[in-house]
């Protein structure tokens, strides 16, 4: 099916760009009826026309004028336009265009894998109190872009080689009708934004479960990293041979046998085989380096944004390259920003626990310990950005990898957002945060940022979580105290303590939280 899919999409594009010289004015999907533009910066307006032909965009008194270029594109920026609507907007060359219920307002990028494109009800499960949340889910002002063809592991789709121009897609009005469809995290951060702003938002739908930090990022752009070589090597050499289809086949084969042998098993009273990890399809052309950015990101390019809420990383959480994750967000970022010819806000939810619960003081090939490390290093390295930190959501079973409370991490990330981006003044916004260290004899003083009512949320005075090590890297579990709105750690074996890492593993113990009971994330201090 999606081959058949991303076909029509390209064949459309060829025969629009090969008859520029007769074309009519025309808008990408993403200019269409019950858009957000977003308000207070210059709008970016994009689409295709004749050669030569001069093309007008008006909305809401603003007007701006432009000529096609040879190749047929044009594009202009609308001068910033306050919050409000609706409006029409009217698009006029040697044919005339109306957009209708247009509202300015906050426009933010959701795009990651499943934890994002999990509905309130639906795709990946649904909410916690889903038929409540969405029978009152009547929210005019609320909108969602979505591709009209989504992007699914389960179908032999190749992505295209090169970005897309364009693809079919529409916007959608929150209602309790549509809303059961909404990405949750998006609707729910939405709706924490517009308690707080009284604004239009509008969310544009990118994710695909279970998928990779490197699909989603420019090919060209993790060429130029060194560090990412030997994995773009790796992918090289599994894609090489690869064939979506036979792969589909030989899976339904392989289940259609295993249901025979269970129901033999069953029948005989044996006990029933374990089915086959082949029985499970998933095409591995869509997570190849670059195949996401094309087929998704690509087509909403230049599309004036406030930020990208980005919450990815189960994918990336084990295996060989796993530790490259912190240079790959900040690959996609930085590359995703270059596009956009804007350093727009970028939110990284850290990912929270999941698995068998921490015994190791620092467990190096816990889930998610080295994509949770490169959050957080990104996270405060580069400018304009927020982690809200979701470590105590998660859990052991199978389920915790689509918490339901969905709620929750969007509160934690508009909390960050709205005093980040927006101004709103909000001291107990973030968990503990590491800041710094010190070594007084035989014993590390920790600092950190947020650090009001420091406390252990099972022992006030002891938190859970940390290790200690000395030169060795030896990591041991640490004597903790809290003192004066500091950590203090030590252990008796460990007379020259060199380094400390706190909830070190894939589901961690660690219980460390401030006065507004938010948590404390991951962190290390050393640097081995």
């Amino acid at each position: 099916m999606m081959n058949s899919i991303l076909l029509r999409i390209t064949v459309a594009l060829v025969a629009a760009t090969s008859t520029v010289a007769t074309a009519a004015v025309r808008l990408p999907a993403m200019f269409s009826d019950h858009a957000v533009l977003q308000a207070d910066k210059a709008v970016n307006m994009w689409g295709w026309a004749s050669e030569g032909e001069t093309v007008t965009v008006t909305i809401a008194g603003a007007t701006a004028t432009t000529v096609a270029k040879a190749d047929g594109t044009w594009s202009v920026a609308l001068a910033p336009l306050p919050v409000g609507g609706p409006f029409v907007m009217e698009v006029a060359g040697s044919n005339a265009l109306t957009v209708n219920d247009v509202l300015i307002g906050e426009v933010w990028l959701c795009a990651g894998q499943s934890n994002m494109a999990m509905q309130l009800k639906g795709l990946h499960g649904e909410v916690d109190d889903a038929d409540a949340v969405i029978a009152k889910a009547d929210h005019p002002t609320l909108r969602m872009f979505v591709h009209d063809d989504p992007v699914s592991l389960r179908d032999t789709a190749v992505p295209p080689a090169q970005p897309l121009a364009d693809r079919p897609g529409r916007w959608i009005v929150c209602t309790p009708a549509t809303a059961a469809k909404f990405t949750a995290m998006g609707y729910f951060f939405a709706r924490h934004l517009q308690d707080e702003l009284n604004a239009p938002v509008g969310l544009i739908n990118t994710a695909v479960g279970g998928t990779t930090i490197e699909a989603w990022t420019s090919l060209s752009a993790q060429r130029d990293v060194p560090v990412l070589q030997p994995m773009l090597v790796d992918w090289r050499q599994r894609l090489e041979s690869y064939d979506p289809v036979a792969e589909q086949r030989d899976a339904v084969a392989a289940k259609a046998a295993w249901y025979t042998a269970r129901a033999e098993a069953v029948k005989a009273n044996r006990r029933e085989p374990k089915a086959p990890r082949k029985a499970d399809y998933k095409n591995l052309t869509a997570n190849g380096p670059g195949g996401l950015f094309n087929a998704m990101i690509a087509p909403v390019i230049p599309y004036t944004l406030r930020g990208a809420l980005w919450y990815q990383g189960e994918r990336n959480a084990s295996g060989p390259f796993t530790t490259v994750y912190g240079q790959q967000l900040e690959t996609l970022i930085t590359d995703w920003r270059s596009r956009w010819a804007d350093s727009f806000h970028v939110v990284c939810v850290q990912l929270p626990s999941y698995g068998k619960a921490q015994e190791s003081p620092a467990d190096d090939v816990g889930w998610g310990v080295w994509v949770r490390e490169g959050q957080r290093r990104v996270s405060a390295a580069l400018p304009a950005m927020s982690m809200p930190v979701t470590i105590d959501l998660g859990g052991s079973s199978r389920a915790a990898l689509h918490p339901t409370n969905k709620d929750e991490f969007a509160r934690r990330a508009a909390l960050l957002v709205l005093h980040d981006v927006y101004g709103k003044s909000n001291p107990a916004r973030q968990g503990p945060t590491y800041r710094s260290h010190r070594r007084e004899g035989s014993r590390l003083i920790l600092s950190f940022d947020f650090a009001e009512g420091l406390a252990g949320n099972t022992d006030a005075s002891a938190p859970n979580g940390f290790a200690i090590a000395g030169s060795d890297q030896n990591f041991v579990w640490a004597n903790v105290v809290i003192r004066d709105s500091q950590v203090i750690v030590w252990h008796d074996d460990v007379p020259e303590p060199q380094a400390v890492r706190y909830n070190w593993a894939g589901n961690p113990i660690g219980d460390l939280i401030n006065a507004a009971v938010l948590p404390a994330g991951p962190f290390r201090t050393d640097d081995w």
